[in-house]
């Protein structure tokens, strides 16, 4: 932990080099995570695809456009606050803030002012309702998660998990203008996705996560308790892809879906449960799993709106 603090204290001590950094537009687009950005744009979309009442596309497109800003925002203000552990890290060293190429205070002023933008775009074109809940996901992921949970406790991902679990209530209050049983099963899912989700990450990267001091179960727990936590979040999630079924807000369609993608996902996780590989660039398994849980969310979240379209 004593290299950790004074790796930090001596690129701290070199981040003045940045104060001549000039941008260009593609260091604010990498300051959104556009990759991360797709999955929370999609399950936006499809909350409010499958939100019962009608909307302008012209609005739809503004929604959708809002949760896409916000989550721009969150990873700006995320990226922001960690400038200088992403600079011990691998995957991250690149980014604008930590290779030089931006200074600080920039992303600053573009997360927060990205922030406000989405925020009262989507209250002037919807409703307010969707707006609040848009202002708390960016709000939870930066103090909540970032700030506090991050480098706090392994526990970080698990209760953080719920930042990225609002768009799809967030596109379903854009619509309806409140919150009912259907978006808060599909929250429910997101969140308990995102501890085996970032788990089988953790697990192949988990020597960035030591370099940076960051608690992530892989390294304060050790390899096979993090397979184990996998296993037991991937039963928790099953039951919250099957919730919606079970409580009637969906039908066929995504029954059969969920039954046929939760059932892959469980398998992936089972095979990282009994890997005991401990180098990292021959983590097959475990790259499987991440790799998949990504298309199993797309899979999901598509069978709803299949299913309501269906039914409709």
């Amino acid at each position: 932990m004593k290299s950790v603090v004074l790796s930090r204290q001596a690129h701290s001590i070199s981040a003045p080099a940045q104060a001549g950094a000039v941008a260009d537009w593609r260091d604010f687009v990498a300051l959104t995570k556009p990759r991360v950005m797709t999955l929370v744009v999609f399950t936006g979309l499809c909350g409010l695809l499958a939100a019962p009442g009608h909307i302008h596309p012209v609005l739809a497109f503004t929604a959708i456009l809002c949760i896409a800003l916000g989550a721009g925002a969150a990873g700006a203000l995320n990226q922001w606050v960690e400038a200088d552990t992403d600079a011990l890290m691998k995957r991250t060293a690149s980014r604008p803030l930590p290779a030089g190429r931006m200074e600080r205070q920039s992303a600053l002023h573009f997360g927060v002012g990205l922030s406000c933008f989405s925020v009262i775009l989507l209250g002037l074109a919807t409703n307010w309702v969707a707006a609040a809940i848009l202002a708390v996901s960016i709000l939870y992921y930066v103090i909540v998660y970032t700030v506090w949970l991050k480098p706090r406790t392994a526990q970080n991902i698990v209760i953080g998990g719920a930042a990225g679990a609002f768009p799809p209530v967030i596109g379903w209050a854009a619509v309806t203008g409140d919150v009912s049983a259907l978006p808060i099963a599909l929250f429910c899912l997101i969140f308990f996705w995102t501890p085996p989700h970032f788990w089988a990450l953790s697990l192949f990267v988990r020597t960035d996560y030591a370099k940076a001091g960051i608690p992530m179960l892989p390294v304060v727990a050790g390899e096979l308790a993090t397979r184990r936590q996998i296993w037991a979040y991937t039963a928790i999630m099953a039951v919250a892809a099957f919730a919606p079924v079970l409580l009637r807000l969906t039908g066929v369609v995504y029954g059969t879906v969920a039954l046929a993608a939760t059932g892959l996902f469980a398998y992936y996780a089972f095979r990282v449960l009994r890997s005991r590989q401990s180098d990292p660039a021959l983590m097959k398994a475990e790259r499987r799993l991440f790799g998949y849980s990504v298309l199993y969310l797309f899979v999901m979240f598509a069978a709803v709106v299949a299913d309501r379209w269906v039914a409709a």
